[in-house]
């Protein structure tokens, strides 16, 4: 596109497009001028406040056992076993799919058994979680939990974004947003996904669950593989030094520049500091993923599958 050769054929309905987007361009120019300044710099935008925390490692364990056994401690449900759920509880919310079927909907309390943990007294199922329970007074229980959503792929992406429609930052990306990194070799969010050991249990885990949504796209998710290269095209093609490599992502930069000095486009500053960092990474990446430092003590920790990539326990070793 050749923006001089069109403005020397505007037509009427143009000019007077073009006009309006000027006329609303200095209207809000002042309320923009702050966030121009921030992109032209090509630093990645900090958050208002200074962050108290360090690090954030999040475990999403999508299939896990419900939390009716677990954590959430109902005494109230034993007088209700087997009778049906009172319309005043669903108050005409539709059903899902799994359950729609059903002739009759009986009340389930817990099987387990639930006691006191730690001197919090936090009610808790002590018989399955007896580890958990001994470090009862260092976790923080949220039981104000609300959602309207009845199945699994919009309850998961109300959980990474507050709110079951797509397009909002995950929780990550404002982590990043929040506490930034003080590596600049390695990216402010990285994801895990592990693979499942009963394949018949896999879920769809979408790159949408880790979106920077509205935040500057250097807030996104950094996926890493569970096989092959961490993450790809992080290693040189057969052949190519990093001398070459080095040129051609400064070659690419450049163009980017030029790019960004006309348009302005927060988007290609982004693309410019993903460049830069993806050349860093190919230092940092392959010791951050080399368990073999870790001490055999500490690798007992995690079980047996912490040595098998894109298992769980390897994942959370490695987080």
């Amino acid at each position: 596109m050749n923006l001089f050769q069109e403005a020397n054929a505007l037509t009427r309905r143009r000019f007077f497009t073009n006009g309006s987007h000027l006329l609303g361009g200095a209207a809000l120019s002042s309320l923009f001028c702050q966030s121009l300044q921030a992109a032209m710099s090509h630093k990645a935008s900090g958050p208002h406040f200074a962050p108290k925390a360090k690090r954030v490692i999040y475990l999403h364990m999508v299939g896990g056992p419900s939390q009716i056994d677990l954590f959430d401690y109902k005494p109230e449900m034993q007088k209700w076993y087997d009778k049906d759920l009172p319309d005043s509880v669903r108050q005409g919310q539709r059903l899902t799919t799994m359950t729609s079927g059903q002739a009759r909907f009986p009340i389930a309390p817990s099987k387990f058994q639930f006691s006191a943990a730690g001197q919090c007294g936090m009610m808790m199922n002590t018989e399955l979680l007896p580890n958990l329970a001994k470090k009862a007074d260092e976790i923080c229980w949220m039981r104000s939990l609300h959602t309207e959503a009845i199945n699994h792929e919009p309850a998961i992406t109300a959980m990474q974004t507050g709110n079951q429609i797509t397009g909002r930052p995950c929780l990550g990306s404002w982590a990043s947003y929040g506490l930034g990194s003080a590596n600049e070799n390695l990216p402010t969010f990285v994801v895990l996904v592990a693979t499942p050991t009963n394949r018949e249990q896999e879920q769809a885990i979408s790159a949408r669950l880790w979106s920077s949504g509205y935040l500057p796209g250097e807030h996104a998710g950094v996926s890493f593989r569970s096989k092959g290269d961490p993450i790809l095209y992080i290693n040189n093609p057969p052949g190519v030094p990093d001398s070459v490599r080095k040129r051609t992502i400064d070659g690419l930069n450049a163009l980017n520049e030029l790019n960004y000095q006309q348009f302005a486009d927060p988007e290609t500053a982004t693309r410019i500091q993903q460049y830069e960092m993806a050349f860093r990474m190919q230092a940092s990446v392959p010791e951050l993923t080399d368990l073999s430092k870790e001490s055999e003590a500490t690798m007992k920790l995690y079980g047996d599958d912490v040595r098998k990539p894109g298992s769980f326990a390897n994942s959370v070793l490695m987080a």
